[in-house]
């Protein structure tokens, strides 16, 4: 394994993860992961269900963000810490929807967040019309979201994304980021 590889996994290990190296991962259609991991918690008591197949980077930026925009937004918003956060995507060979293009998904580059699951058990869903306490936190997360990750979309951006947000780290052009 790579020393960048090595340093993450330690960054990640110091934050607080819980996580599992798993062998690489390819497929014919040219998805893959060279070392990708298991991400089992977010740290701090923060579970990760059901647990992601994702690359290093990818798992040390969604622990960042939860620790570091998440979890305030929601002791702001709601006076509770976080327990855990349900996933409904990390690695999966596809391509982008309506496209050809894989998918950074299919990198282990992106995740999709579909719930929060704040510290009293209460849910908090991603939703197109969630209560007014439940938006402003999630317009918080999202607004938040946009620029630690590179693409941020969610309910309003389109079809597909009404019921999630999809965060990724898909470089783009002079660095800038795609936010709906």
């Amino acid at each position: 394994m790579p020393a960048a590889e090595r340093a993450c996994r330690q960054h990640l290990q110091q934050m607080g993860a819980k996580f599992e190296n798993l062998p690489a991962e390819t497929d014919p259609a040219g998805c893959a992961i060279p070392y990708p991991l298991v991400l089992e918690s977010l740290g701090t008591g923060i579970a990760l269900a059901p647990e992601a197949v994702m690359n290093c980077r990818m798992a040390e930026a969604a622990v960042r963000f939860v620790k570091g925009v998440a979890l305030p937004a929601a002791k702001a918003e709601f006076g509770k810490g976080l327990k855990g956060i349900s996933q409904a995507s990390a690695y999966v060979c596809r391509p982008r929807n309506g496209t050809r293009r894989l998918s950074e998904h299919a990198f282990g580059n992106a995740l999709d967040i579909a719930s929060f699951t704040l510290a009293d058990g209460r849910v908090v869903a991603v939703e197109p019309r969630p209560d007014a306490k439940s938006a402003r936190f999630l317009d918080s997360v999202r607004d938040s979201a946009c620029g630690p990750f590179k693409t941020v979309l969610g309910p309003g951006s389109d079809a597909d994304h009404a019921t999630h947000f999809h965060l990724d780290l898909r470089p783009r052009r002079n660095g800038s980021t795609f936010c709906q």
